[in-house]
């Protein structure tokens, strides 16, 4: 596939995509039901997508395929990814949204106390 100097490939569009959902290759693979090395080939071009597996990672990635096929730029806010670089970080902040209010409650307690010690 080639690439004009403006306009990524498809592979990179899902790389792209799946480093600002904070998921790694290995966690994309098993939600396609594939290989991580598959993966790496879809991300560097070197497999061709079919049209469900195209469809199948643009739900996965929360991108319409319009999106993932560069047809149509996203029509969203950036990604919390690109705030928060920290991956690690990142899939905590995940983990603290599906805590019940009252937990949430308590570990922003806990991290304003933290944080108010440090400034």
């Amino acid at each position: 596939m080639t690439k004009t100097p403006n306009s990524e490939t498809l592979g990179a569009r899902i790389a792209r995509l799946r480093r600002d959902k904070g998921l790694t290759q290995i966690e994309l693979a098993e939600r396609l039901q594939v290989s991580q090395p598959v993966v790496s080939d879809y991300e560097n071009d070197v497999i061709r997508l079919p049209a469900d597996v195209v469809a199948q990672i643009a739900r996965i990635l929360d991108a319409s395929s319009d999106e993932l096929l560069g047809i149509r730029a996203a029509a969203r806010p950036a990604s919390a990814t690109s705030q928060i670089k920290n991956r690690r970080l990142f899939r905590r902040m995940q983990q603290i949204a599906q805590l019940p209010g009252r937990d949430q409650d308590a570990l922003l307690r806990t991290i304003e106390a933290f944080i108010s010690k440090t400034a």
